[in-house]
């Protein structure tokens, strides 16, 4: 089945530039997607049902993934996957038939991706999130259209997969590079642009956040220091902002974008923003007018079943990471994997074991909120992590084609014992849902 015409577009024109461009047009974070899931279900309590879930799912374009991941979806209930449910979340660049662009300019990027896994337990819910400008190997992808394949590449910038496989191809296409990089199987899939988060932030009334200092991007966005809420075009820019914030690179932007994210999150829970049927229709409507979806996740037993995993799922197990990256030593514009790191973040994904951040692991962008105690924060206690097996992954940071980093075990003279949780080295940085932090802001 073919995808809608929502889906992404081919990208045309000249490279893509890395770090201190003025502004690279990337769409919000994606966490929000995964509440609105749950939103979604969650309208569900009582007799509106069926009403609700078909109404939203009205509005969601699908696409298709690959054949194994589609019949993946087909025939497993997210609600109990062996092993947890890994849904792949991008934010797309394109500003053809967008509202908050001016101008329907060519092209699309994946200029945020998200790999959410909820464990099988339901007792964690982490979601991952790749800089744009890490170097990765992407596979060949088919044009589900015309058929035409594009060659694989062993290095190349990881924002350009989704321009990769056409139109109603390129969601699969990044699918596939994440199962590559990561080692693990990805059978549900969501893409978002501009005007979802504007829709999004709206129908919440706002989101408050804390800023240590101002931001200051010229124009396009000023902000002071404190408590800012933000809707609209104004969350919009917060998130698109680069050099708003601290160095001004693709992952100071990534903890600014985990501030909001996490305020989002506590404002969704802590004010039962998802016990009010009118807020929570309100919201799964603007998120899903501006989405599109793999087949497998835009069904209405799907959403239904993920928002039953997320329901009881508190802030504090909610863990927001970046991908551990370091400088590519082939160009200081781009980042390499840090294999070793890597390695222990995918292995405890494919094992579906428990993580836990190190003690001050919050990334660049941000800052621990003034006088928090951080309740439920996801620190470790003060003791070293345990150090990650040598990966025998290539030293330019790319992975063999199609394995992922490999799937060894932690040596077990540092595995951690049952029920603890693994402890993850201080180059991954994040932060829960739970913790208190503020944006940098400028320098």
């Amino acid at each position: 089945m073919a995808a809608s015409a929502r889906g992404p577009q081919r990208r045309t024109g000249s490279g893509v530039r890395h770090g201190k461009l003025r502004r690279s047009r990337p769409v919000a974070t994606l966490l929000g997607v995964v509440g609105t899931a749950a939103v979604v279900a969650l309208v569900s309590v009582g007799s509106i049902a069926a009403i609700a879930a078909n109404d939203l799912r009205g509005n969601i374009a699908t696409v298709e993934l690959g054949p194994g991941d589609q019949a993946r979806a087909a025939r497993q209930d997210i609600n109990a996957i062996q092993g947890g449910a890994n849904i792949l979340l991008i934010g797309s660049d394109t500003r053809v038939g967008q509202d908050a662009e001016p101008e329907d300019t060519e092209g699309a990027r994946n200029d945020v991706t998200m790999l959410v896994h909820i464990s099988e337990d339901h007792s964690q819910v982490t979601a991952v999130s790749f800089p744009r400008d890490t170097m990765v190997p992407i596979p060949s992808c088919t044009d589900p259209d015309t058929g035409a394949v594009s060659p694989a590449q062993p290095k190349a910038m990881f924002n350009t997969a989704l321009a990769q496989g056409g139109p109603n191809g390129g969601v699969a296409c990044v699918v596939r590079t994440v199962e590559n990089l990561t080692g693990l199987t990805i059978p549900y899939a969501g893409l978002v642009t501009f005007d979802g988060v504007i829709s999004m932030s709206n129908a919440l009334g706002g989101v408050t956040v804390c800023l240590a200092k101002p931001i200051s991007d010229g124009s396009f966005l000023n902000l002071p220091a404190g408590e800012v809420t933000l809707q609209g075009d104004e969350a919009l820019a917060f998130l698109r902002t680069r050099h708003g914030v601290d160095d001004g690179s693709d992952l100071a932007r990534i903890s600014n974008q985990q501030v909001f994210l996490s305020a989002m999150l506590r404002k969704l829970t802590d004010e039962d923003a998802l016990a009010n049927p009118v807020t929570l229709f309100r919201f799964a409507s603007a998120a899903t007018s501006s989405m599109t979806l793999s087949e497998g996740l835009n069904r209405t037993n799907t959403l239904v079943s993920l928002a039953a995993a997320l329901r009881d799922t508190d802030t504090s197990d909610m863990l927001l990471v970046q991908y551990p990256t370091a400088d590519d030593p082939d160009d200081r514009n781009r980042l390499v994997v840090e294999q070793d790191a890597a390695h222990l973040l995918n292995t405890a994904l494919q094992d579906d074991r428990r993580t836990q951040l190190a003690d001050g692991s919050i990334g660049r962008g941000a800052v621990a909120a003034p006088d928090s105690a951080a309740p439920g924060s996801s620190a470790a206690p003060a003791a070293p992590a345990p150090d990650a097996p040598t990966s025998s992954a290539p030293a330019d940071g790319t992975t063999a084609s199609g394995g992922g980093t490999p799937a060894a075990s932690t040596p077990a003279s540092s595995a951690p014992g049952p029920g603890t949780p693994t402890a993850l080295p201080s180059t991954i940085t994040g932060q829960s849902a739970a913790e208190q932090t503020c944006s940098k802001g400028s320098r």
